[in-house]
């Protein structure tokens, strides 16, 4: 799989490879933080799992994966199933230092994780190696000039007929404005009904964009779903899927909080937001974009 041609549990950037210093240098402290961003409260846990299970319908293959900015590893279970042969790619050490604990603790049978520690800009594999590359969180959008060579090389990672899942963070966010005017008691009541049954009042009084908190231009890249449609659409990808990542409820902690106490609510939370996530119109200013794309075959390769 790497370059070398021989297996190594951990393999060291040579100086050709050095990335963003700010992310090396990460310490043991902030690199378990980044693990608790996904869990802890009940809005975190809806992002998680909305990501997880975006995972599973899309990344379900028996040879090669990989997942570029792994961070601690906190989605690698969800890359393939039991067969299936992950590598872990990260330009921390303190992060990857995490990857095999987590491992452990998700109990998911199968070979754990190769840790490959290396700038995602010169990765030590050959080509068309994997059939699952993912870049979840904010790894493409912090590369900030550099983003479109990072797309580059991932694109060159994925095998004919492979999976490409990409995480993008096209605006600011947003939430329903029906569910936000609502008392968190009232909303966590609302959800033990089926989702056909809230939609309607959902679209009715429609959508409202978050604050933005601070200005990312200069140091994030963020790209439209537009673009990142063309560009695939372009070199004869296949578009699988994209969903915005919780438009629904949003950053909403508090109302999360009374759906999560009980669980056919939750489920019900989770289908209306993604049922709402795939609609083009919620695209444009959400916070995080999820999209998967598929490789043509050998035959269909466009140079």
């Amino acid at each position: 799989m790497v370059r070398s041609g021989t297996k190594r549990r951990l393999i060291e950037p040579t100086e050709s490879t050095r990335g963003p210093a700010r992310f090396r240098a990460i310490d043991p402290y902030r690199a378990r933080r980044e693990w608790q961003r996904y869990e802890g409260t009940a809005q975190r846990d809806l992002y998680r799992e909305l990501r997880e299970r975006f995972l599973v319908r899309h990344v379900r293959v028996d040879g090669w994966t990989v997942d570029v900015g792994c961070g601690p590893g906190r989605f690698l279970p969800f890359l393939g199933d039991s067969t299936s042969r992950r590598v872990a790619v990260d330009i921390s050490r303190q992060m990857l230092l995490l990857v095999p604990g987590a491992w452990i603790d998700s109990g998911t049978t199968g070979s754990s994780p190769d840790l490959v520690l290396a700038d995602a800009l010169q990765p030590p594999f050959v080509a068309r190696a994997f059939q699952g590359v993912v870049v979840l969180g904010n790894t493409l959008g912090f590369q900030a000039t550099r983003a479109e060579r990072l797309l580059d090389r991932v694109e060159e990672m994925v095998a004919p007929g492979g999976v490409l899942i990409l995480e993008i963070a096209p605006g600011p966010g947003e939430r329903s404005r029906y569910l936000a005017r609502l008392p968190a008691s009232s909303v966590g009541r609302l959800f033990r009904a089926p989702v056909r049954a809230i939609l309607p009042r959902v679209d009715r009084e429609g959508f409202r964009t978050e604050h933005v908190r601070r200005d990312r231009s200069e140091a994030f890249r963020r790209f439209s779903v537009r673009e990142v449609h063309e560009r695939f659409f372009r070199a004869g990808w296949e578009l699988l899927e994209t969903i915005a990542v919780a438009p629904a409820l949003g950053p909403d902690a508090e109302r999360a909080a009374t759906i999560r106490e009980e669980p056919s609510a939750w489920t019900h939370l989770l289908e209306l937001e993604e049922e709402i996530g795939r609609r083009p119109g919620r695209w444009g200013e959400a916070a995080a974009v999820l999209v998967a794309v598929r490789c043509p075959s050998s035959k269909r390769m466009i140079k």
